[in-house]
C-alpha cells in the first residue's frame, strides 16, 4: 500500500514545477543555440545582438520547458511504476496535472512570443519544432528507437537560433544541429540503461530494453564518434579558428572518458557520466567557440 501523496511534504508550485521540468537542464541544448547565435552574428555583421540572444534564451528555455512538461504528464503513469521515478512530481502530488498543463502553455506562449518577436519565418516554424516535442514520450509506446525523436527534436535548436538571427536557412546550423541531436540521442541511450528491468516488465520500449545494455552503449559511442565527425565539419563550414579546434580536442576527451566510466555490469557511474559529463561537453565547447569567435573579430 502507497503513502497518500498529502505525506510527501509540498514545495512551493513555481519551484515544484522548475524541479518537474529539471530547468538545470538546459545547459545541454542552450550552449549550442548560442553557439548558432553567435556564429550567424559573426557572419552577417560582426556585430552582437543582445535582444536576439535573449529572445534565442527565451524561446529555447520555453519549448523545452513545454517538452519537459508534456513528458512529464503523458508519462506520469509509467514514472510510477519504476522505482526510479516513483519519486517525481506527478506521481506523488507534489504538482497537479492541472499545474503542470497549465505551466506547459505558459512556456509555450513564452516560446511563440519569443519566435513573433523574432520574425515572421521563425515564428511560421515554430509549430513544426513542437511536434517532435510532444511526439518524443509516446515514442516509447510504439518504436524501440524514442532516442532518435529525441535527437531530431534537439536538433532543431541550433537550425532555429540561426534563422533567428538571419531570418534565412542555413546548412552549417544543419550541420551543427545534427550534431547536437546525435550527441542527445546518443547519451539518452546511456541513460536508459538504467531502466532496462522497468521497461521490460511494463513494456515500455527503448533500445536498451529491445537490444540489451551492451548494445546501447556501443550504439552511444557510435553515436558520439559521429558527433565530434559532424563538429569537425561544422568547423570546416564556418572556418573556424585555432580556439574552436581545441574546444573540439577538449570535447573528443570527455566523450572518450564517458564511455569508460559506463560499462555493461557497472553502471553505478552512469549520472555522473549523463550529468556532469554531457553539462561539461555543452558549456566547454561553448566557452572555446565563443572565444574563437572573439578572437576573429566578434564585437569589434
Amino acid at each position: 500500500m502507497t503513502a497518500p501523496a498529502a505525506a510527501v511534504p509540498q514545495p512551493g508550485r513555481t519551484r515544484a514545477f522548475l524541479r518537474l521540468v529539471m530547468i538545470e537542464h538546459s545547459v545541454f541544448a542552450l550552449p549550442f543555440a548560442y553557439i548558432a547565435a553567435l556564429t550567424a552574428m559573426f557572419q552577417k555583421n560582426g556585430a552582437v545582438d543582445w535582444w536576439k540572444l535573449f529572445l534565442v534564451t527565451v524561446a529555447m528555455v520555453g519549448l523545452r520547458t513545454f517538452a519537459m512538461a508534456c513528458n512529464r504528464i503523458i508519462d506520469r503513469e509509467i514514472d510510477a511504476r519504476n522505482p526510479r521515478t516513483a519519486n517525481r512530481e506527478l506521481v506523488t502530488g507534489a504538482v497537479s496535472v492541472r499545474s503542470a498543463w497549465t505551466g506547459a502553455l505558459v512556456a509555450v506562449v513564452f516560446f511563440l512570443g519569443a519566435a513573433g518577436l523574432l520574425n515572421p519565418l521563425c515564428l511560421a516554424l515554430a509549430p513544426i519544432a513542437v511536434i517532435p516535442m510532444v511526439v518524443y514520450p509516446y515514442g516509447k509506446r510504439f518504436t524501440d528507437f524514442p532516442h532518435a525523436i529525441l535527437g531530431l527534436a534537439q536538433a532543431m535548436g541550433p537550425v532555429g537560433a540561426w534563422l533567428a538571427v538571419t531570418g534565412s536557412w542555413s546548412w552549417e546550423a544543419v550541420i551543427l544541429g545534427l550534431a547536437v541531436g546525435v550527441w542527445i540521442g546518443g547519451f539518452d541511450l546511456i541513460f536508459a540503461c538504467q531502466d532496462v528491468a522497468a521497461d521490460r516488465a511494463h513494456g515500455v520500449k527503448s533500445t536498451p530494453a529491445r537490444f540489451g545494455i551492451p548494445a546501447a552503449l556501443h550504439g552511444a559511442r557510435v553515436c558520439h564518434v559521429i558527433t565530434t565527425a559532424l563538429l569537425v565539419w561544422y568547423g570546416v563550414a564556418v572556418h573556424a579558428g585555432i580556439f574552436w579546434w581545441t574546444g573540439l580536442v577538449v570535447v573528443a576527451a570527455a566523450f572518450g572518458y564517458e564511455h569508460t566510466i559506463v560499462r555493461p555490469h557497472d553502471l553505478s557511474r552512469l549520472n555522473r557520466a549523463f550529468f556532469t559529463v554531457n553539462g561539461f561537453v555543452g558549456i566547454s565547447l561553448f566557452l572555446f567557440a565563443l572565444l574563437d569567435l572573439l578572437v576573429r573579430g566578434l564585437g569589434r
